[in-house]
């Protein structure tokens, strides 16, 4: 699992590096692309909002399906949220108007921490399995990489479409 591990760090650092470069950059208008398979258009500050606040979310629920399993609780174990969630709404709307600089060290301080939690994990908690509510049962490496990494290519994304 080091190899792929290693692959999700660099995908975080790689990303990060995109977020550093759309926070030295004047603020965007408009509204971005929606994100895949989604309907949602945000304005920069939206985007800024939501990437401030949901990696540590997600690390802090793939812990949660850790520490459920090491207390023999069956799998898969049920976790995450949906888009209605109101704790993620009221996150995006709170935080929409700081300053994508200030945001960015948010980001910046939970990355650091998922990688460092990710390199940390020993080999058979990637087997861990959890139960999402509209995607169903899911590995830790899937839950790593749809709901942190690639959730924050998605929106580095959307950021560049904002740039165009």
């Amino acid at each position: 699992m080091s190899m792929e591990v290693e692959e999700l760090v660099t995908r975080l650092s790689a990303v990060e590096g995109r977020l550093v470069e759309h926070a030295s950059l004047p603020v965007p208008s408009g509204l971005s692309d929606p994100d895949p398979g989604g309907e949602e258009r945000w304005e920069a500050g939206q985007v800024w909002a939501h990437l401030a606040e949901f990696p540590s979310y997600w690390m802090n629920q793939m812990r949660g399906i850790l520490a459920k399993r090491d207390s023999y609780v069956p799998e898969p174990i049920p976790f995450g949220r949906t888009k209605s969630d109101p704790d993620r709404i009221g996150a995006v709307e709170r935080d929409r108007h700081e300053d994508p600089a200030a945001l960015l060290r948010r980001v910046r301080e939970s990355l650091a921490w998922v990688a460092d939690e990710l390199r940390s994990l020993p080999h058979e908690a990637w087997e861990a399995r959890g139960l999402h509510p509209t995607l169903g049962e899911m590995d830790l490496r899937r839950i790593v990489d749809r709901f942190i990494v690639s959730h924050l290519e998605e929106h580095a994304d959307q950021l560049d479409s904002l740039d165009a």
